[in-house]
Formats: C-alpha cells, sequence, structure tokens
C-alpha cells in the first residue's frame, strides 16, 4: 500500500507487505472479492488514524461492521503477548472453527482452526508496528484444504502500546485430492473424444451464456480462447487465468499446468501475429526478449518474472518443442497429455535434441595451442618481471633448434606464482 493513511481500493493490489521484511507466505492466489476485504479493512484502519501514530481502540466496534465484521477477531494484549485474550470472535470464523461456547484466549481456539493460524503472524504487528499481510494454506480440522488471505491491525489504548490487534480474515475450501483426480481424469477423457473448438469469443462458467451450447469444448478455467482477431492483451489474460487455474491444483493434477502451458504457447502464437503490440506489452513489463531463447519473455509474461526461474526455463523449452512441430492454436494442452511421460520426458527429449543438434565446442587446448604455435617472438628484453627478476614465459622451439619466447604470463598472477613453485618443488 502507499501510505499508512489508506488505499484506493479500485486498484486491488496483491498484497498487504508494506512493512519491511515481514515474512508473508504466498501459495496459491485467492480472488479478488477476498482482496477487496482486506483492502476495505485496511482503509478502515487508516481511516481511524486521524493524526495518532496508531488508532485508539475506543474507536473500534468489530460488531458493527456488517461488511468484515464476521470474519474478525480481536487480540488484546495489554496482559502479555505469549497468549493474548480474544475480545471479540466473528460469527463467520466462529462457524467456521466450529466454536460454539465462549473462549477467553488464544491457546483456547481448536488446533488446526483457521483462528489458530493467527499465531503464525500477530507478533510480525508487534515487531513493525503496522499491518501486516499475510496468505497461507493448510490442512483444517476436518481434513479440509484451506486456503487463507488475511490482515492484522495494530491498535493502542494510549498511542504509544500496542495492546491490540484486530484481524479480518477470508478463505475458500478446496476439493480434496481425490476429487480432483478424478475430476482430471475425466476431464482428459472427455478433452480426448470432443470435438475441436470452433472460434469463439469468451465465455464465463457464471456469466450469462454460461449456459448456452457453441459447440465447443469448455476449458478448466471456464472459458474458450479469444476470437483470432481477438486483441493481443485477450490472449494474455487468459493465459493468466490458466496460470491462476494452474496454482490452485498444481499438487492434484497435471491437467490445470498442461492447459496454462498450452494458453502460454496459443499466446506465443498470437503474439507473432501482432509483433508491435507484443513489442509494447513487453516494454510495459520491462521484459528484454533473449536472443538465444525468446520464448522465455513470453513464459515471463504469462507465468510472471519473478516466477521460479527452472520452471521459467523448463516451460520456455516446451514452447520451443511446440513451435518446432508447428502446433496450431489450441492443441499444446492435449499433445503434452499424450506425450508419453508429460512434460517431463518432453523436456528432456527436447534439450536431449539440442544438444545432438548443437555444433561441436571448439577444443579449448588445442586452440590455445595452436595460437602459440603461430605466435610472434618476443624481444626477452620487453619482458617485464617482477622485484626478484622473474617471469613466466612460454617458448617455442623454432626450425634451427633455439627456443623462442611466445607467451608471458602476466606480473603477478596466481598461476605465475604457482608455476615458480611448481619448477622450484
Amino acid at each position: 500500500m502507499d501510505t499508512l493513511r489508506g488505499h484506493d481500493i479500485v486498484s486491488e493490489p496483491d498484497d498487504f507487505d508494506h512493512v519491511g521484511d515481514a515474512a508473508i507466505e504466498t501459495p496459491a492466489a485467492i480472488g479478488s472479492d477476498e482482496r477487496r476485504m482486506q483492502v476495505r479493512a485496511y482503509n478502515y484502519w487508516a481511516s481511524l488514524l486521524g493524526d495518532r501514530a496508531l488508532p485508539s481502540i475506543e474507536d473500534l466496534s468489530p460488531a458493527e461492521l456488517e461488511d468484515f465484521g464476521p470474519n474478525s477477531v480481536l487480540l488484546d494484549f495489554s496482559a502479555g503477548i505469549d497468549n493474548p485474550a480474544i475480545v471479540y470472535l466473528g460469527t463467520a470464523l466462529r462457524r467456521e472453527c466450529a466454536i460454539t461456547g465462549p473462549i477467553q484466549f488464544i491457546n483456547d481456539v481448536p488446533p488446526r482452526s483457521l483462528v489458530s493460524r493467527l499465531t503464525d503472524h500477530y507478533l510480525q504487528i508487534i515487531a513493525n508496528a503496522a499491518p501486516i499481510g499475510f496468505e497461507a494454506g493448510f490442512v483444517n480440522q476436518r481434513g479440509a484444504d484451506i486456503l487463507y488471505r488475511g490482515i492484522l491491525m495494530p491498535f493502542s489504548s494510549d498511542d504509544e502500546t500496542i495492546d491490540f490487534v484486530f484481524g479480518v480474515i477470508s478463505w475458500k475450501e478446496l476439493a480434496s485430492n481425490e476429487v480432483t483426480d478424478e475430476i482430471g481424469r475425466e476431464v482428459d477423457a472427455a478433452l480426448r473424444t470432443s470435438a475441436a473448438p470452433g472460434a469463439v469469443t469468451p465465455i464465463w462458467a457464471d456469466g450469462p451464456a454460461a449456459d448456452e451450447d457453441d459447440g465447443g469444448t469448455l476449458d478448466l478455467a471456464g472459458m474458450e480462447s479469444p476470437a483470432a482477431d481477438a486483441p493481443l492483451a485477450d490472449w494474455l489474460a487468459l493465459a493468466r487465468d490458466g496460470v491462476e487455474q494452474a496454482r490452485t491444483s498444481e499438487t492434484r493434477s497435471h491437467t490445470a499446468l498442461y492447459r496454462a502451458i498450452g494458453l502460454a504457447y496459443d499466446f506465443a502464437l498470437a503474439a507473432e501475429a501482432s509483433p508491435d503490440d507484443y513489442a509494447e506489452i513487453l516494454s510495459d513489463a520491462g521484459i528484454k526478449v533473449q536472443a538465444r531463447s525468446p520464448l522465455t519473455a513470453v513464459v515471463k509474461l504469462v507465468f510472471g518474472a519473478t516466477y521460479d526461474k527452472t520452471r521459467l526455463t523448463e516451460y520456455a523449452a516446451a514452447l520451443d518443442h511446440a513451435k518446432a512441430a508447428q502446433l496450431a492454436v489450441g492443441t499444446f494442452a492435449d499433445y503434452l497429455a499424450r506425450y508419453d511421460g508429460g512434460l517431463k520426458a518432453l523436456i528432456r527429449d527436447e534439450r536431449s535434441q539440442r544438444r545432438s543438434s548443437a555444433p561441436a565446442r571448439p577444443d579449448r587446448k588445442a586452440t590455445a595451442r595452436a595460437a602459440m604455435k603461430a605466435a610472434a617472438v618476443i624481444d626477452p628484453v620487453a619482458i617485464a618481471t617482477d622485484v626478484d627478476g622473474l617471469a613466466v614465459v612460454i617458448t617455442r622451439r623454432e626450425a634451427d633448434g633455439t627456443l623462442a619466447i611466445v607467451g608471458v604470463l602476466p606480473d603477478g598472477s596466481d598461476l605465475g606464482q604457482r608455476v615458480i613453485m611448481a619448477a622450484a618443488a
């Protein structure tokens, strides 16, 4: 966020890590609605600052906050930071944590419940004296995979000491591994037996055209490929949506990851057809095309420039393979699924092909020896020596049997000193 006095929520920032090097977990992304809740909570906190260093706890009434009050918790540190008291716990959090009776302290919270996760973050508030944003995932007390996102905000009773912390948390539950694996298998089977999709405009799963049968194949993100003449930005947006899908399911099925890589390849083809637009997008993102691996720029645009560098390199190699095979738009994901051994095998084979087709590297030793054989003779008088009058030189036997100096090691070099020591041994 820009300042501690508030933020324009229209910009929908992705994080709240504006306090130094505070540790923030970053799992699969949570939707924009949850982000907006955290932004609204932050702006509410900032509105209570006034001219104070910290908002007054007397101005806070969580029960009256209809927007995010049910998702909030208020901790009281006045009696100590090891086991803060729970002054308020919103109804939504109570239901999620299966808390039905009174609860007084953080240690009373059921283990592996959502509120118990606050212990991972609230000490950062004491250390930084500023709001802390966080997001992570865990398996809760019901055995369900939960992704959560929240913000903790400091309050004070004397404008000096942080003795209260107000937290707002949003979350979503993911399907189990068994369910998502079964869905992945069913989708794979459906894609293999379905007709090729036609050129249609995007359709969102919850949009007004969600129930229309256009003869195409519904993909995992709930959208079809853009029309052939759609702006390049639409292709990039769709590819990035595919990445978001993969981030939430990459530990459960290869289907979403293969689809994301396939959409990145589709974007690469669209970028070739719109070079000016592509150059503008690259310039805006601050990404430069590498001559030896031009498709790395595409992968950075789609997956993010800070994405794991090993994965970026692998995905770029996969796109190189697809381009060499001249695959059509919308076919690469299925190609990956059918490839014997999947993505890893394809990357392995692509790299093996590169090595076999690459020109042989020159023999550096042979090149250096050939250079010395052809080098001009050096006048001994022109050779610089060290303080002891020593120099390490390379000589060449001439046709008449004499030795000529053709090379000199730099004065004071470590290699020269080791040569002198070896010669004296």
